[in-house]
């Protein structure tokens, strides 16, 4: 199946070093693709009932302790294309970092990416996301997406072609694509005051987030008028700990992993507790906007969001 690709095919690969809460199982396969048309050759020879994964900086992600009986395939610092187009758009493939996108884009003095800045994964995990912060959301910008199904063939769609929500995409039509890259269109601006803007979220992200612990991100979306932190923190539980998994003391709404000995079970079961004593007390039922996949004690468990 690797013959004619470039990029390097491993077997039984520790997720815990590849995901920013640094815990969780392996996955059977990871591949490293060597750029775009590499990634497209490896889905055309890949079973195509073949289960995929697609890991930008595992910023959104844990990987459950059985482990991931399927094929990650691993984009950032590979599939980093990154251009202002002649027409005045910008071209980032899905491996990009997002505040790379923000920085590169205020000093081509154009606003609104900002927010960007602020998020802290790939450009592949905002498209599939509709990431999003301090006002701005991924797909409010994107243009157009370039996208590769499992015959590793190329295709370019529009926002027309997909259902768009909050912190929520999918294809109204195909299943068997995934992000390659997107081309974004934002507003003439001031690259001096685009630059302040990114310092000032970054320096209110580092003021009231625990980004010196492991942790991965937001955890639940906000629901509809209300803020999940706030309910975490009005349920009492900031602080609660489960087998070293802990809901943050700094920001109710991000669960951390202080001293790098939580298991992926921990961290999930501490999820599920925050849910269940928030239906309890205010008839809530926060969504999880981390992906969970692999399986439990031997036993597939359910892929995709949420406990």
């Amino acid at each position: 199946m690797t013959e004619s690709v470039r990029g390097e095919l491993r077997e039984h690969e520790p997720m815990a070093s590849h995901v920013s809460w640094r815990a969780g199982g392996s996955v059977a396969r990871a591949f490293f693709p060597a750029d775009l048309a590499d990634l497209a050759a490896f889905l055309h020879r890949l079973r195509r009932d073949e289960p995929l994964l697609l890991v930008g900086l595992g910023s959104n992600l844990l990987v459950r302790d059985g482990g991931f009986d399927g094929t990650a395939i691993f984009t950032h610092g590979v599939l980093d294309v990154l251009r202002r187009e002649e027409d005045g758009s910008f071209y980032a493939e899905a491996g990009v970092a997002s505040p790379k996108l923000a920085r590169f884009v205020g000093n081509q003095s154009c606003a609104g990416a900002e927010f960007l800045a602020g998020i802290p994964g790939t450009v592949g995990g905002a498209l599939a996301m509709n990431a999003g912060c301090h006002g701005g959301e991924t797909w409010r910008y994107v243009e157009r997406v370039l996208m590769l199904n499992r015959n590793g063939e190329q295709i370019i769609r529009g926002p027309e072609d997909f259902a768009i929500g909050y912190r929520h995409v999918g294809l109204k039509e195909a299943t068997d694509e995934i992000f390659a890259g997107a081309w974004f269109r934002f507003p003439a601006g001031d690259a001096e005051v685009a630059r302040a803007n990114v310092r000032q979220l970054l320096e209110r992200r580092s003021a009231t987030q625990p980004l010196q612990l492991a942790n991965a991100g937001s955890v639940f979306r906000n629901p509809p008028g209300d803020h999940a932190a706030r309910l975490i923190e009005a349920a009492g539980l900031k602080g609660t700990q489960i087998d070293g998994a802990q809901v943050s003391e700094k920001h109710a709404n991000f669960i951390v992993n202080p001293k790098g000995e939580a298991t992926a079970s921990a961290i999930e079961m501490l999820i599920g507790r925050i849910r269940a004593e928030v239906e309890q007390k205010f008839g809530i039922s926060l969504v999880c906007e981390v992906r969970i996949v692999g399986q439990v004690g031997g036993q597939s468990g359910r892929d995709g969001e949420g406990v």
